[in-house]
């Protein structure tokens, strides 16, 4: 998508907005007009941009530790059959528990601050990462693979100079995800129970009727969102590259 398209998105999502503000004939209070989220967004650009801060250091802290985390296992996953024995039916077991419900639990063990924040990020996005990264992984060349142990490689070697530089796209892929899913999990880790951050600030604004002031939250989120994405878009694209590159070596 071009910087044009976006612009063109933007300026036809105001437009459906503010059609559905006259259609509908809400009240302020209920929806209000993207002019009126511009100015409360404007008069409360300092509270916006503290709280944003706030969450923007626990998405960022969270997709680090997570996919850090999540490519340590998946390697490890790769290296030992009996890891995946053991390992692989608990990961696919976690996935049954929602991690919304863990909110609670992780805010009574790593309090109101920034630490439950980044954990339930950490959570929210360790399965994602693991996943594809460890799918890259096995699917390795068997010719290559073939090819490393007749010349003696161990099982190091081949995880250094083959399985890993073929799986550096999946790990791009799991990235792509980690990086919208990363933030929900620091706001709904901030519903429950914080004192800073966006996820806060729109359950301070609700609870004091300014919807204006809480849409403005929400799209500051939105866009967020949507800057950590096209960043890790672009490391993804450099993984690509750089895969490419070390399989014509």
């Amino acid at each position: 998508m071009t910087r044009l398209d976006a612009l063109w998105a933007l300026l036809l999502g105001l437009a459906l907005w503010q059609a559905l503000v006259w259609l509908t004939g809400a009240p302020p209070f209920i929806l209000p007009s993207p002019w009126r989220v511009a100015q409360a967004a404007w008069k409360s650009r300092v509270l916006i941009a503290e709280n944003a801060l706030v969450t923007g250091t626990e998405v960022l802290l969270g997709l680090l530790l997570g996919t850090l985390l999540g490519a340590l296992t998946a390697i490890q996953l790769a290296l030992s059959s009996l890891t995946r024995r053991l390992l692989l039916p608990i990961l696919v077991f976690t996935q049954a528990v929602p991690v919304f419900a863990l909110a609670p639990v992780l805010t009574l063990w790593f309090g109101y601050g920034m630490g439950s924040k980044i954990v339930m990020a950490v959570l929210i996005i360790y399965f994602p990462v693991t996943s594809a990264f460890h799918d890259g992984l096995m699917r390795a060349e068997p010719a290559l693979l073939d090819l490393a142990r007749t010349m003696g490689a161990t099982r190091g070697q081949i995880m250094r100079r083959i399985r890993i530089p073929g799986a550096l796209p999946a790990l791009g892929t799991g990235l792509r995800l980690a990086a919208v899913y990363a933030p929900i999990g620091a706001v709904i880790g901030e519903w429950v129970g914080a004192s800073r951050g966006l996820g806060y600030l729109m359950l301070l604004a609700n609870g004091r009727a300014k919807i204006d002031l809480m849409f403005a939250s929400l799209l500051t989120l939105a866009v967020l969102t949507v800057l950590l994405h096209r960043l890790v878009t672009g490391l993804a694209g450099y993984l690509e590259r750089r895969a490419a590159g070390l399989r014509r070596i």
